[in-house]
């Protein structure tokens, strides 16, 4: 599957675009998307480093929310820079499941007309 991500990033950002191109998605959207990946990101290298010190760990279940939250490819990008929960197959299939569900939230949000109305409450 992680050969796969490049391509599930790509797909991602495609939806991204489209929402901005079409119309239902805000201007500010993309730089949430960047802000928290990178805060995701920063969250992993911080767990990796306790992990090192034998220090305090993040819950997996924050990591897991910040992935869920758009934060899925920052996620991957650690796991692969930092060699960090890169192997743990219940991890990863928890992980697996928030990229699923973040981009059916937003394929739907993009696609679904009730999700268009909803977003013009925003």
């Amino acid at each position: 599957m992680a050969r796969l991500m490049p391509a599930w990033i790509l797909g991602w950002a495609a939806l991204l675009a489209w929402g901005l191109w079409t119309g239902p998605f805000p201007w500010w959207l993309p730089l949430a998307a960047l802000a928290v990946n990178m805060l995701t990101f920063a969250a992993y290298a911080a767990d990796k480093g306790a992990a090192r010190r034998g220090h305090w760990r993040l819950p997996e279940k924050n990591l897991h929310l910040l992935g869920l939250a758009g934060g899925w490819p920052g996620a991957w990008c650690a796991q692969q820079a930092l060699r960090h929960k890169s192997r743990k197959a219940g991890f990863l299939a928890v992980y697996w499941l928030t990229v699923v569900l973040h981009c059916g939230a937003l394929a739907g949000w993009l696609l679904c007309d009730m999700g268009q109305r909803l977003f013009t409450l925003f």
